[in-house]
């Protein structure tokens, strides 16, 4: 029998899951994004949040000097993290508790952590006194819209003082300070984003270097003043809040922050709401021009039904009825709403990996085909006067290619046929190709041809064996010294090559260029053959060939034995035979799998390899260095639910992306079930204690991945030039599914079931189709089918 959970629970029909404990998964967190801003905050009230100046900037900060990065996995959450807290101390016996829970962190009587898809919320229950704290963003501005409700549970009059308390935190080296604006009402913070060139200084000029904490509701006090603030009693008693009132501070060149307090007198069962508004700007203008727009009572429910809106436009094709209940929340609530975030706002970068941009568009082939399609002309207008792909895309004028994306990578032309198919398969589109695409270079070519580059690259891009070149990194980015002297080989990128092949050879077929579809599909022969016979090692095959010609990812290997990624592409491309996956399968189970998914690899390095890269430097079990990584798990999923009679080892992997049903599965993995992460900790037989800790990162190339393959591979609903192919595979515990999938403008509601058939069948009312497919599908209309399975 399953155990339930009860530390957690969806709410209000799936489109909440509330938690029930500030300790029990500490890091546990919602995020809000729009086009401009992202924040994630946790359960106990720490925030991470971010907007686009158009480079990623943020607006509340750490008390000292921060490093500028991409977004961390695993975060780690600390007293002075930027946070958003609400005080309540009893003016008549001097009680103090805070509300999330930090920063007192005093046990409550009752605790409710509401993450949903369009706010976040939280009830606090202590002294007998209810804290309620509701978190939206708008739809198109950056700011962050706070209600706080207190009130009294006692039954009798109390004296209390409300202390909202936003630390903004260290801000520039070169100039900050905040203050009390008496006409804005509220604290504002400036600064000068510090810089040393003065070309700089204009780049700086228009940047929004104001932080803002404006209210409502006049308080009775303030404090701009960190340390004035904080004092001696620390941020879990804060010497401000020994006094009777707040000291009214500035900071001058001193660590600013912001608090106000409201010293009221309730009556018993009395409540009183209070809204505020936190965020950046360029000037006091721009603050009050956000004041009139949005902090009112008006404002908030008008921009919460707005974001509301926005958020529901990015609800997915598919909804699923299964005996998983757990799954089909996820599916049919939060998936879709992850997907629609990747493809939205590109991961709020201004120059996505070229890998990711291509995949996080890919999944909007399932909400707006429209936002796919012009991401193939972006990305090919960038292509390199050689056919090669840039290592990222840049989306905005004055845009450079930062971190990861300075190092050359030789997998991002794969992606263009692999996301392609996604979007012929979901629209039937192929006009796209025909489009004249001009890049920076200057030449001109249709999108047809520029893809045909693209392949003509990759088959070029390979040495005198037929491997693909790694260069410093294929799809796994810190594989970097492999080929870095210019002769390593990637096993993978190779198989990807042959799979990419061979989806441009249909594609040329379709449009009547046979003799290319030949070439390519020679060229995809011929990557298969060159793998097999250079890396086939008994049982799997190899990772790739170092530059000092040593194969790696081979049984001999006491550390990197076998990889998962060449696995799942050589069933994909075809390399692998039927006696060869019947020998890959049971070393996956047996090496690779674990209670909390597939590992990218295993066993986890322990110390540097110098010929395979700064991979086996990574912790042991975190991130490319043998994690759950479940963007090389859902290839894999892909590929089982490709090869087919797979659906049980399909299905089970596919289940262990979610966290929980259970409390020790949501224990150990520390996160709601409302994203899939970038990966769950690895080293399951090295380390079990930290084994299927989340990253806690919902940035992730696999979302779209999922989708596909709930899609395609379990519901079996795979489009085509000419209408929709039907071929469900269900796990074998299942005796039916129930499924709603809107398709080129029509509506499909299906009937899944187990029957006494050979095959699958398909049937519309009560006639028997002479296949199991749909074609001439008219957009409008409805089509009720009953789908039999085998037993």
């Amino acid at each position: 029998m399953r155990k339930e959970a009860t530390i957690l629970r969806p709410s209000q029909n799936g489109d909440r899951y509330e938690l029930f404990t500030p300790t029990a998964m500490p890091k546990a967190a919602g995020f809000l994004w729009n086009q401009r801003m992202m924040i994630q905050i946790t359960c106990r009230g720490f925030a991470t949040a971010q907007f686009m100046q158009p480079e990623p900037a943020k607006y509340a900060h750490a008390p000292n000097i921060e490093a500028t990065t991409f977004m961390q996995p695993e975060p780690n959450y600390y007293a002075h993290h930027p946070g958003r807290f609400v005080y309540i101390k009893d003016e008549e016996t001097g009680q103090l508790f805070s509300a999330p829970y930090e920063p007192v962190r005093t046990p409550t009587d009752r605790f409710v952590f509401s993450a949903g898809k369009a706010d976040v919320s939280w009830t606090v229950e202590h002294l007998g006194v209810r804290v309620e704290l509701i978190m939206g963003i708008p739809t198109h501005d950056v700011a962050e819209l706070w209600t706080v409700k207190v009130t009294n549970l006692s039954g009798r009059p109390r004296k209390l003082s409300v202390v909202p308390y936003f630390p903004i935190g260290y801000k520039s080296w070169m100039n900050q300070s905040a203050e009390w604006n008496s006409e804005l009402m509220g604290v504002v913070a400036s600064t000068v984003t510090p810089y040393q060139k003065a070309t700089e200084y204009f780049k700086n000029k228009y940047l929004k270097d104001k932080t803002y904490f404006i209210c409502e509701t006049r308080p009775d006090s303030w404090e701009a003043n960190q340390q004035s603030f904080e004092g001696e009693g620390g941020l879990h008693n804060p010497s401000a809040l020994q006094q009777p009132q707040l000291n009214n501070s500035d900071a001058r060149y001193e660590t600013p922050t912001a608090a106000v307090q409201y010293r009221v007198a309730l009556k018993a069962g009395e409540q009183r709401e209070y809204r505020f508004l936190f965020g950046p700007a360029y000037d006091e203008a721009e603050i009050g021009a956000m004041r009139s727009r949005y902090l009112s009572k008006e404002g908030f429910a008008r921009t919460a039904n707005e974001y509301a809106e926005y958020i529901e436009r990015g609800r997915g094709s598919l909804r699923i009825e299964t005996p998983d209940k757990e799954l089909d929340n996820f599916v049919n609530n939060w998936l879709p709403r992850q997907v629609y975030y990747h493809g939205d706002v590109n991961r709020l970068t201004t120059d996505p990996q070229t890998r990711n941009y291509l995949q996080d568009n890919m999944g909007m082939n399932y909400i707006k085909p429209e936002v796919s399609r012009k991401a193939f002309i972006t990305a090919v207008s960038q292509q390199e006067a050689n056919g090669s792909m840039p290592d990222g895309i840049l989306l905005v004028e004055g845009a450079q290619l930062k971190y990861i994306n300075q190092i050359p990578h030789t997998d991002h032309c794969v992606w263009l046929p692999v996301t392609l198919e996604v979007y012929l398969a979901e629209t039937g589109d192929y006009s796209l190709l025909k489009e004249k695409v001009r890049s920076e270079n200057g030449d001109e070519f249709t999108v047809f041809e520029r893809f045909s580059r693209a392949m003509n690259w990759l088959l070029g891009a390979r040495d005198e064996r037929g491997l693909s070149y790694i260069a410093q990194g294929d799809w796994c980015d810190p594989m970097n010294m492999v080929g870095y002297k210019g002769k390593g080989v990637s096993g993978w990128l190779t198989l990807a090559t042959a799979y990419a092949l061979q989806i441009w050879a249909n594609v040329c077929e379709h449009e009547g260029r046979a003799d290319l579809a030949k070439f390519y599909r020679a060229g995809a022969d011929e990557c298969n053959a060159a793998v097999n016979k250079h890396l086939w090692d008994g049982d799997w095959f190899a990772r790739g060939i170092t530059d000092d010609n040593v194969t790696f990812g081979i049984k001999s290997d006491p550390e990197g034995r076998i990889w998962l990624n060449p696995q799942s592409w050589s069933i994909l491309s075809g390399a692998a035979s039927p006696q060869q996956v019947s020998r890959i399968l049971p070393q996956v189970d047996s090496e690779l799998v674990t209670p909390y998914g597939v590992t990218m690899f295993g066993p986890p390095y322990s110390k540097m390899r110098e010929d395979v890269g700064r991979v086996t430097q990574k912790a042991m079990g975190s991130a490319e260095n043998a994690s759950v990584y479940n963007h090389a798990g859902i290839f894999y999923v892909f590929s089982l639910y490709k090869l087919g009679n797979q659906e049980d080892r399909a299905y089970q992997l596919l289940r262990k992306m979610l966290p929980g049903p259970s409390d020790a599965d949501y224990l150990q993995r520390g996160q709601l079930p409302i994203y899939i992460p970038n990966y769950y900790r690895g080293a399951w037989r090295e380390f079990p204690r930290t084994a299927g800790r989340s990253s806690q990162l919902f940035n992730t190339g696999t979302v779209s991945w999922v989708y596909r393959c709930f899609v395609e591979g379990l519901c079996g609903l795979r489009g085509d030039a000419n209408g929709l192919t039907i071929h469900p595979q269900l796990p074998n515990n299942w005796d039916s599914i129930k499924v709603t999938r809107l398709f080129r403008g029509a509506t499909f509601h299906l009937d899944i079931r187990r029957a006494d058939v050979s095959d699958v069948v398909v049937k519309q009312g009560g006639r028997t189709l002479p296949k199991p497919r749909i074609d001439n599908i008219r957009a409008g209309q409805r089509y009720d089918l009953t789908v039999l399975v085998p037993q």
